[in-house]
């Protein structure tokens, strides 16, 4: 239930097309659905303009096919981070729209009419191809959020040329994910070539002394750069969901809400 959704509502029952009894069907489950193991935060998109985002991991497969059904239908599309394959083989079963991007590892149940990709300006950058999971899993937010991120991989500072050549894509974008594990100086040098913001995301890639991207955390939190902010380890989500909300509040009339997918 988003904003567009619940002024529909009450429009309809306002002018009589929508029995009072139908309304209140839908609002139900308003705020939140019990589901015993879990409880479904439906009135989210009406407090911050995005439905519940559901974290796969930790969660065994049936426990993911019992929720997804829940969020599905309701005027927003339904992502799943950190999905296994045999989540997704449960989710299938019963919602058949299922999509599965195995490099991201996400489910994403799109709605009837997807969401445009109403928004540019995102770049995403990753230092190596090692880090393309968690910048894969920013991008799938990021466009279910109207974005229509570009990728620029494989341009860490061990090849600083590979990255220089791309200069005027870099100063061209409204805001900037880098995506970087070993020491993640690569925050530090986009931010120093770009007047954008810059979030950056650690990643857990590296040999023993990066401590499974802690190294590159603190590396990002030290960057001599400004403008850089910094995300938890492989956080993808999180870095891809800001960035949206950066990008619609960048563009003429854009607003969280207007990204939460409202038919």
């Amino acid at each position: 239930m988003d904003q567009a959704s619940l002024m529909a509502l009450l429009a309809g029952v306002r002018d009589g097309t929508i029995p009072v009894a139908d309304a209140a069907e839908s609002l139900r489950d308003l705020p939140y659905q019990d589901l015993g193991y879990a409880r479904l935060d439906h009135h989210r998109p009406l407090r911050t303009g995005w439905p519940e985002v559901v974290l796969g991991e930790g969660k065994t497969p049936e426990q993911v096919a019992g929720i997804v059904p829940e969020l599905a239908g309701r005027g927003h599309p339904v992502l799943v981070t950190r999905a296994s394959p045999e989540s997704y083989r449960l989710v299938r079963a019963v919602v058949p729209s299922a999509e599965y991007n195995q490099l991201a590892r996400c489910i994403v149940v799109p709605t009837e009419r997807p969401v445009d990709a109403r928004y540019g300006g995102l770049l995403i950058v990753t230092a190596g191809t090692a880090d393309l999971a968690v910048a894969e899993e920013a991008a799938v937010t990021a466009e279910l959020m109207g974005c229509c991120p570009e990728r620029l991989n494989d341009v860490g500072v061990a090849g600083l040329h590979r990255l220089l050549d791309r200069l005027e894509q870099l100063q061209n974008a409204r805001v900037i994910v880098v995506v970087a594990g070993m020491e993640a100086a690569l925050g530090s040098v986009v931010s120093g070539l770009v007047s954008a913001p810059v979030i950056a995301v650690p990643t857990s890639v590296g040999y023993g002394a990066s401590f499974d991207g802690l190294a590159a955390l603190l590396g990002m939190l030290n960057a001599c750069a400004p403008g850089v902010g910094v995300v938890n380890i492989d956080n993808g989500f999180g870095a891809g969901y800001l960035a949206a909300q950066i990008c619609a509040m960048g563009n003429p009339g854009g607003s969280r809400s207007d990204n939460a997918g409202a038919d």
